[in-house]
């Protein structure tokens, strides 16, 4: 079924008795060439890949809850490709060139909303290091532009741009990054992928993996043995957990990530703002709520909630860049679990198992991340070999020294 405006038409004038489900809910199979551990947005957007770029579609996405409720759904929507280093920015421009085709690919109306992302300057060595940024991003043909104090003002008049303590004085714009729906990118993929024959398991929890002499046979779940020749893991948050029970230490932390809702207000805030003199940053939704986050919560947890500290450091970090967000009442709020990796930076790798392969490590770029990741991961499962793109996410890089240390402040993760 292809949705249309003639299919909306028809079915309004018929009482919508036509609609479908958006995908099947099939028992698992006894084996796959490939199982997918992991229904979130990498985990689905790597099964969509595989099916349509790579004809393998006797693949199953095993999902111990229900699609859509771990980090996929617990995210602040940006999605943007302005980085530095080539190890991510031609990674991460790959994703925004399939987000702009995204829709259009999957039949599904994902939401995809480039209405630009604005980094704040504030110093005058923070104009240099983001004129560097912006450099490398036109070279890598995702776009930017340097702002003056005066164009923002024109732009952005409800910023505090006299605050003694962080003047704006301009800032770096990608015209090209914005947001998604993050529930609409998970249904897209998941019908795609359906649609050309995977298997979507929900409610099928990974118990363990079965393993003889150093090749994986397949995984224990909650609903049996379910034998594979390749095995990809792709759980963000619980990677250190899953990879642990096929004897794998990943140098991966788990943290809390919170961010927030407002209440709904008439159109304001244009695009995307990130604070350059803290770690906030703020859009808004298409219902009219302020999208905002900040740092993670600074503990090692599974748990996806955060704590009052941090909402106390986010609400200042918001007073301090836009005094007028002191009126809004919070709406709501959430925690998702972040896989902090010691350099900030993703791995997409094979691990020393035969036929196990690993996904994880986004850090905060995980939403943003979702269709290069599943289509690079697609990429090393079906031919055994990385894409060029992702060539440098590699797992030993941190026993060799090649870190993609993005932000250069520190290996450990509350440093980035």
């Amino acid at each position: 079924m292809r949705f249309s405006g003639f299919r909306v038409f028809k079915e309004a004038l018929t009482g919508h008795k036509g609609w479908q489900p958006l995908w099947r809910t099939p028992d698992p199979q006894p084996e796959y060439d490939i199982i997918i551990v992991g229904g979130g947005g990498h985990g689905l957007s790597t099964a969509y890949h595989l099916a349509a770029k790579f004809g393998l579609t006797r693949v199953a996405v095993l999902e111990k809850g229900w699609l859509g409720s771990g980090n996929i759904g617990r995210n602040t929507t940006i999605i943007r490709s302005n980085y530095l280093l080539p190890g991510n920015e031609h990674f991460y421009e790959l994703s925004m060139k399939l987000w702009e085709n995204l829709e259009q690919e999957t039949n599904f109306n994902s939401m995809v909303s480039q209405r630009g992302i604005i980094n704040l300057i504030h110093t005058d060595g923070q104009r240099d290091s983001y004129r560097r940024r912006g450099n490398a991003m036109m070279l890598a043909g995702a776009g930017a532009q340097m702002l003056g104090r005066d164009e923002l003002r024109e732009m952005l008049p409800f910023l505090n741009f006299d605050n003694a303590r962080f003047p704006i004085k301009g800032g770096l714009m990608q015209p090209r990054a914005g947001t998604a729906r993050h529930d609409g990118v998970v249904w897209g993929y998941a019908r795609g992928a359906d649609m050309r024959g995977v298997d979507i398991i929900q409610n099928c929890e990974v118990t363990g993996f079965r393993i003889e002499n150093g090749k994986v046979l397949g995984v224990e779940t909650s609903r049996g043995y379910i034998g594979a020749k390749k095995v990809g893991v792709a759980v963000a948050g619980n990677s250190g957990k899953v990879m642990a029970m096929a004897g794998t230490r990943l140098p991966i932390e788990s943290h809390v990530l919170q961010a927030f809702v407002s209440e709904g207000l008439k159109p304001t805030i244009p695009g995307v703002i990130t604070f350059g003199a803290g770690h906030f940053y703020i859009s808004q939704s298409d219902k009219g709520g302020l999208v905002f986050g900040g740092d993670i919560d600074g503990y090692n947890s599974y748990a996806q909630r955060g704590n009052l500290p941090v909402i106390e450091e986010v609400a200042e970090g918001g007073m301090a860049l836009m005094p007028m967000i002191g009126r809004a009442r919070l709406l709501r709020m959430w925690g998702g679990i972040m896989d902090m990796t010691m350099d900030g930076s993703p791995i997409i790798d094979r691990t020393d198992i035969d036929g196990l392969y690993f996904n994880g490590g986004w850090c905060y770029g995980g939403f943003k991340a979702t269709p290069a990741s599943g289509f690079c991961f697609a990429h090393l499962l079906a031919k055994d070999e990385p894409h060029p793109v992702a060539a440098k996410m590699r797992m030993d890089r941190f026993r060799t020294g090649h870190l993609l240390d993005e932000n250069g402040r520190g290996a450990q993760p509350n440093l980035h």
